[in-house]
């Protein structure tokens, strides 16, 4: 009897996007030596943020050890709900760009409407979201850094709405988390690299979401990680303009609102 050492797709499905994250936030920390690209000088990044690397990782950790939890929980329910659906199946390709699309709408409407309200909420800011905001000054692995509530709140939990609603397979799902994480972290990297693919087809990108980590900017610009559909639709979005800093570098800065 044959015995095959192949991971099913339910585990990959829950290790891919964490492997992704350390990998792809690791390549974007090698690169921050770039200073002609970056948003902050290193000297910003190690003064005016709040918390530890230290603190951060263990942080990620503990919400990523969630996530996992989570994943695994949701690929054994939906599995055993649908018992005619095949592995072995392929999905055809417009399929799963629909899939895409889906989850995509469902992620970034999710967490616009969380996330505004948690700036809105005094008591939800002041002792979960501010977290997050300990890190003025974004970097790569810091993008998955925040309170364990609000981890569990928008990322595990818009992120099972967003397989079960858009119908993905557990193997589509590990294509569309590891894209959804590459995102966040390119978001949060603090880089404005020539060429940044996502730079070129998302205007919510890694100017945009710095805009909203600055003091001035924390009222706008809460889309994320995808589009900005709802701060426009709500007139909670920030234009900006990349500048050059006198010390060499980049900066993102606000187009004042009328």
């Amino acid at each position: 009897m044959e015995y095959s050492h192949v991971p099913s797709d339910e585990v990959l499905g829950v290790v891919v996007p964490i492997v992704v994250y350390w990998v792809y936030s690791g390549m974007c920390m090698m690169l921050g030596s770039l200073s002609d690209y970056r948003l902050h000088s290193r000297r910003d990044e190690d003064m005016k943020n709040l918390v530890s690397k230290r603190d951060v990782v263990k942080g990620v950790l503990l919400q990523q050890l969630v996530q996992a939890a989570a994943a695994f929980l949701l690929f054994r329910i939906s599995r055993s709900d649908d018992n005619t659906t095949s592995p072995n199946v392929h999905t055809p390709p417009l399929v799963i760009v629909r899939q895409f699309f889906v989850g995509m709408f469902v992620i970034d409407t999710w967490q616009y409407f969380w996330h505004r309200y948690m700036h809105v909420n005094k008591f939800l800011y002041r002792h979960i979201h501010s977290w997050h905001h300990r890190l003025i000054v974004p970097y790569a692995f810091g993008s998955q850094y925040n309170h364990p509530l609000e981890g569990l709140i928008l990322d595990t939990l818009g992120g099972a709405l967003a397989y079960l609603l858009s119908g993905m397979s557990a193997r589509t799902s590990i294509f569309f988390f590891s894209f959804s994480t590459i995102k966040g972290i390119d978001d949060h990297c603090g880089l404005w690299l020539p060429g940044n693919i996502f730079h070129m087809f998302f205007w919510n990108n890694t100017a945009y979401h710095d805009i909203h980590h600055q003091l001035f900017g924390t009222k706008y610009n809460f889309s994320q990680p995808f589009f900005i559909t709802w701060d426009k639709i709500f007139r909670t979005h920030m234009p900006y303009t990349l500048e050059k800093r006198p010390d060499g570098g980049l900066e993102a800065r606000p187009i004042s609102k009328r």
